[in-house]
């Protein structure tokens, strides 16, 4: 059987999605809405029901730390921040990740590695 174009997203998605989560909040803080709503363009991520269960395996492997605020537009949100072995993480993924899409890249463009 020939995958599809979603079963395929979805295998590339399970690879990245978590790093792209961390890029996003390398520089501050952000809390989830936020994030949903930069991911959830059709490719990176589907929809934003994928996201928290992410974000709470990413908590749970000490990547991300989190905390509650109070927001002036309702409920308290939970803010999301990178820790030190997230930065890490998110290094050592991007210079892994650029010498892979290259290749990829190659391989497809004509057909060699």
């Amino acid at each position: 059987m020939v995958p599809g174009e979603g079963q395929i997203m979805t295998n590339l998605r399970r690879g990245a999605l978590e790093y792209c989560i961390l890029a996003l909040i390398r520089d501050g803080e952000r809390y989830g809405l936020d994030l949903a709503r930069e991911l959830t363009d059709g490719v990176l991520m589907a929809g934003e029901g994928t996201l928290y269960p992410l974000l709470s395996r990413l908590r749970k492997s000490g990547l991300v730390a989190s905390s509650w605020r109070e927001s002036e537009s309702g409920p308290p949100r939970r803010y999301y921040r990178l820790t030190p072995d997230g930065r890490a993480a998110l290094e050592t993924f991007e210079k892994t990740w650029q010498p892979f899409r290259d290749a990829v890249d190659r391989v497809l463009a004509t057909g060699r590695g």
